[in-house]
């Protein structure tokens, strides 16, 4: 059996790995049409930076190593420019030398990956402006910024690779801009999640422009103006694109192999195209969300991995099916953690899923042990069964374990109820005795249980104040530097004393700093016989939202008169 595999790094490299241990007799080819077959591809904003000092470091297999451990031919500076599906052959064009030929193959897998989007608007062709995906991107900016002493960075996007590299390029000396076309950073997540990330970002001095589309580039002097659509612009050394990636199929296509949404190659759950033995993984092909069951496009190197060695096994004759993608993911932004997985508020609505969400903050480990750090959960569920879809974390430590016990309970189809009986190792350095993930599951399963009713960050703005009474339970020096407009303070200690201050004809809106002492205050009054709403996540959530939003944020006298 003769495979030739388009395309390395994860999907491609992991298939001819895993295939050449399954079968020693197959006769294995790999092109690549860059020079490098299998690298860190999420590792490269981190050599720019610094904190990966070595070249080879980014190089996990050489043509040569896979030659020697798993006697792969491995083809770099090679170019498959046409797949002949009938005639089972591969037009193949030399970069280095521009030399053309044809190989056959029995099975084909294609993994093309995705390439860096780049919008077409004026001066884009500007030797300045960057892309970063593969290793020779890495090298050509590294240079660059060496060679030009680069002190200001215009960087476009604020996905993954957008805000790694407003990191590195701030830790480096660079005055670094960051514009956003939407309203917020990091797309998977939710605006009121993405906006502890913007308040994070600001105190590093990175210069956050929300709403901010680009209209056109310019060549000035030792640099480069761009051009907003507001009519401001911004005198920069270099400009990095980072404005998401788009499946890379146009050979595909060419091949007549169908492709689905957003134009990846459409395959079904063994990795197979819809052309017989061609089959395709990783970033370019279209996959299934289980938790929605809809097709998504969803580049991560973690199901390249996986879709890769499935294809190699179905390709050696076995029968391993691929059960989609939830979308895990995590980053590092200066000390900052951020991760999400599954659906945003934005994709469950698409999704027609009847949903609703809690908020918790919760420390990484036992607050009597030095070092403790508090997280932001937000996890979103199914309103009627509580079902976990999607969760979202922004923290310091511990914030990876959990995002990724919380993305398997997704895969799984768990509940808050299920959320609740976790069991998780415990030692005060590593953990507390409640794990902020049942901390959340009992938060959910309070509302779903009917014994909680919440109002979150964006419905306060609304509430009639002569109709609903805002009721703030922090101390009065709390109170006292800032609060929702119309609140009044009882403090929680206080509640049962100073009940009566209250008017039962009117529902209780109640807050405190993270909502946990509200919840106390709750249960007080609604077991005195009063309609209360607590606040998901406190006032610590609703200001960082709200402020972010343009939402009116007072501070307040004790009384609750705003001034």
């Amino acid at each position: 059996m003769k495979v030739v595999i388009v395309g390395g790094v994860a999907g491609g490299a992991t298939a001819a790995a895993r295939l050449r241990r399954i079968n020693e007799s197959a006769e294995i080819i790999v092109f690549e049409r860059g020079g490098y077959v299998s690298y860190a591809n999420c590792g490269l904003p981190y050599y720019i930076g610094g904190d990966i000092t070595e070249k080879r470091a980014l190089t996990l297999q050489t043509p040569g190593s896979f030659k020697a451990r798993f006697n792969v031919d491995v083809r770099v500076h090679s170019e498959v420019i046409a797949i002949d599906t009938e005639a089972k052959t591969v037009a193949v064009r030399e970069t280095e030398t521009g030399r053309e030929y044809t190989e056959s193959y029995d099975k084909l897998l294609l993994s093309p990956g995705a390439k860096p989007t780049v919008p077409d608007v004026p001066g884009i062709d500007n030797e300045r402006i960057f892309t970063l995906r593969t290793v020779e991107d890495t090298f050509r900016m590294k240079d660059y910024i060496a060679a030009a002493g680069v002190k200001r960075a215009v960087i476009i996007g604020g996905g993954f690779i957008g805000l790694e590299m407003a990191e590195c390029l701030t830790e480096a000396g660079a005055a670094v801009t960051l514009l956003q076309r939407s309203e917020h950073v990091m797309p998977n997540l939710d605006f009121d999640m993405a906006s502890f990330v913007h308040g994070y970002m600001r105190s590093k001095g990175i210069d956050l422009r929300r709403n901010t589309p680009v209209d056109r580039y310019e060549a000035i002097e030792n640099g480069v103006r761009v051009v907003t659509r507001d009519g401001g612009s911004i005198d920069t050394d270099m400009v990095l694109l980072a404005i998401g990636v788009t499946p890379d199929t146009a050979l595909a296509a060419k091949a007549g192999i169908k492709l689905a949404s957003k134009g990846a190659i459409a395959v079904n759950d063994r990795m197979e195209t819809s052309v017989k033995d061609v089959y395709a993984v990783g970033d370019a092909v279209e996959i299934v969300n289980p938790i929605t069951g809809a097709p998504a496009v969803i580049p991560l190197a973690g199901p390249a991995n996986k879709q890769g060695r499935i294809a190699a096994d179905n390709i050696n004759g076995g029968d391993r099916h691929y059960k989609g993608t939830i979308g895990a993911a995590v980053m590092k932004l200066f000390d900052m953690t951020v991760a999400h997985a599954g659906l945003s508020e934005k994709a469950a609505k698409a999704a027609g899923i009847d949903y609703d969400y809690a908020v918790t903050y919760s420390p990484n480990h036992a607050t009597y042990y030095p070092g403790a750090s508090n997280m932001t959960l937000k996890v979103l569920f199914e309103r009627a069964t509580g079902r976990v879809i999607g969760a979202q974390i922004v923290g310091f430590d511990g914030v990876d374990k959990r995002i990724d016990t919380l993305a398997e309970a997704m895969r799984l189809g768990l509940t808050a109820y299920d959320l609740t009986e976790l069991e998780f190792a415990y030692a005060p350095p590593y953990s507390s005795a409640k794990d902020p993930v049942n901390m959340i599951g009992y938060v959910i399963e309070n509302v779903v249980s009917g014994r909680v009713k919440q109002y979150h960050w964006d419905e306060a703005a609304a509430l009639d104040r002569d109709k609903v009474q805002i009721v703030d339970v922090r101390t009065p020096r709390e109170f006292s530097h800032g609060c929702i407009p119309g609140a009044v303070n009882i403090p929680v200690d206080d509640m049962r004393e100073r009940m009566g201050e209250l008017d039962k004809s009117k529902p209780v809106y109640l807050n405190c700093q993270v909502g946990l002492r509200s919840y106390i205050a709750y249960c007080i009054l609604a077991q005195n016989g009063f309609d209360c709403y607590n606040l998901a996540g406190g006032y610590r959530y609703w200001e960082s939202a709200a402020t972010e939003s343009s939402f009116s944020v007072a501070p307040c006298h004790p009384c609750g008169m705003e001034i």
